[in-house]
């Protein structure tokens, strides 16, 4: 690992001014949560419907979405987003924008909102809210000719967020396929983000838009270092079509298509200065090879172990997890699904309950600031800042008899920004300080796995570059389970 190029005064307060909206950091505290496909295809079986299905399609016969929303929160979930529409235009709720909905289905007697029975029972459950609406429509007969398109999809998203409560994100993708005479829709996205600022302002908008960026694959895939600062310019690469689904093949979401590894380091900053904005990373991917549910893929469903491994990279790496969860075409979640879900939710509720009890000295504390605060951060109430003149800040994590430690997690107060560019764990073993842990950034939670546990009874926690004075909002160890 190298040390960061070096910076003036000038640059370092323009690195650290860039910091979170107040919708960014309530979006995340949530940290995991969940998308749910439903629809369409899940009657069909498809990935990507074709348009024009018959409505009568659509008749899920043991519809239990609180049954949905049971699994999510077991597995420690905060949250869903459901696919109001996707890109074949069938709509889960009445809308007065197209015949081609749940109306005109024999569910419920054409009497159903989906939307309503997710929105509510997800409350019920306390789960926030979210939807997903496809800009791409396949049915809808103004898609290609560009502003009565765009007419419609405002008036979709009007219903959807005047009719159903708080909303805490929308999320787009930039799937763009041909109308039926072959021509291709400009999506006005400034005109649906005034839309939706207007009617649900605590509301992010996710991927393609200017809240919250695509880790940029489908497949869980994290980045090493994830920064939450970076080049203005993403939010317009993360509307194009190409970054999303291609093809109807069902093994998307197991693909590797990272963009660039370092996206926010000094040395990938270098002549963005004049144009930085705060545009945190959300990890999504499904628990399926599909994102819809495929009866065929029932014994394919990922495992616990490695979903954990994914929140660990995701959560525990300065970003968010988004994980699909497609419900059968029965209304149901299936069991396996349900079972892993579980057991997942054991896992990361196991890990963070093995905080060790600690005593935290700091090499020094600012006038105005805090002792390190402990546990499995951030603290809302108390953050820890070094002296300025403090050359080398460190805190020392002692326990009152030697642990088997297995991780060190770290957060940064991210309100002041995102700071630290080098951190290092040394562990107390036989009299020695021994480096069992390095990372390059921090942010909203940093989870460093060591490579295996170390039996000690303190560790020295060592800020070695950062952007300016660090501002460190928890420090824990976890102990080995």
């Amino acid at each position: 690992m190298t040390a960061p190029v070096p910076a003036s005064t000038s640059d370092i307060e323009i690195l650290t001014a860039v910091r979170p909206h107040e919708r960014q950091l309530a979006w995340q505290s949530l940290e995991f949560y969940s998308f749910i496909h439903f629809g369409m295809n899940t009657m069909t079986d498809r990935e990507w419907g074709l348009g024009h299905e018959d409505p009568a399609l659509f008749d899920p016969d043991a519809l239990d979405v609180d049954q949905w929303m049971r699994a999510i929160a077991s597995a420690g979930m905060r949250g869903v987003i459901l696919t109001a529409k996707h890109h074949d235009g069938f709509c889960l709720w009445p809308t007065e924008t197209t015949e081609h909905s749940v109306a005109a289905s024999p569910w419920r007697g054409g009497q159903g909102d989906l939307v309503a029975d997710v929105a509510e029972s997800a409350r019920r459950h306390g789960l926030e809210f979210g939807v997903y609406l496809s800009p791409w429509d396949r049915t809808d007969p103004t898609y290609g000719s560009g502003t009565a398109y765009d007419d419609v999809f405002v008036a979709q998203l009007t219903e959807l967020l005047t009719r159903y409560g708080r909303v805490f994100s929308v999320w787009f993708d930039g799937a763009n396929g041909e109308g039926p005479d072959g021509r291709v829709q400009t999506y006005d996205w400034d005109r649906y983000y005034e839309a939706i600022r207007r009617l649900q302002p605590d509301a992010v908008i996710s991927v393609c838009g200017p809240d919250v960026r695509w880790c940029g694959n489908e497949a869980g895939h994290t980045r090493t270092n994830e920064w939450s600062v970076v080049p203005g310019s993403l939010r317009d690469i993360e509307r194009i079509a190409d970054k999303s689904q291609q093809v109807d093949d069902g093994e998307f979401s197991r693909l590797v298509r990272s963009n660039d590894d370092d996206l926010g380091s000094r040395e990938a900053l270098a002549g963005h200065l004049d144009d930085l904005v705060w545009y945190p990373a959300e990890v999504n991917t499904s628990n399926r090879p599909g994102w819809f549910h495929h009866p065929a893929e029932d014994d394919a469903v990922r495992t616990a172990e490695e979903l954990f491994d994914i929140w660990c990279g995701s959560v525990g790496g300065n970003a968010t997890f988004l994980l699909n969860v497609p419900p059968n075409a029965h209304g149901l979640v299936a069991e396996p699904d349900v079972r892993e879900l579980e057991r997942l939710g054991r896992l990361i509720a196991g890990f963070r309950a093995r905080v060790i009890p600690s005593t935290l000295t700091p090499s020094s504390t600012a006038p105005d600031a805090s002792a390190p605060p402990t546990g499995f951060g951030p603290s809302p109430d108390a953050s820890w800042q070094p002296e300025t003149i403090d050359p080398l800040p460190a805190v020392t994590v002692a326990f009152d008899a030697p642990r088997a430690v297995e991780a060190v997690v770290l957060s940064e107060d991210i309100r002041l920004g995102q700071r630290i560019e080098r951190v290092t764990v040394h562990a107390s073993v036989d009299g020695r300080a021994q480096l069992v842990g390095e990372a390059l950034s921090v942010g909203y939670r940093r989870v460093i796995r060591l490579d295996r546990p170390i039996e000690t009874d303190r560790l020295v926690v060592t800020i070695e570059e950062s952007r300016g004075t660090p501002v460190v909002a928890a420090i824990a160890a976890i102990e080995a389970g």
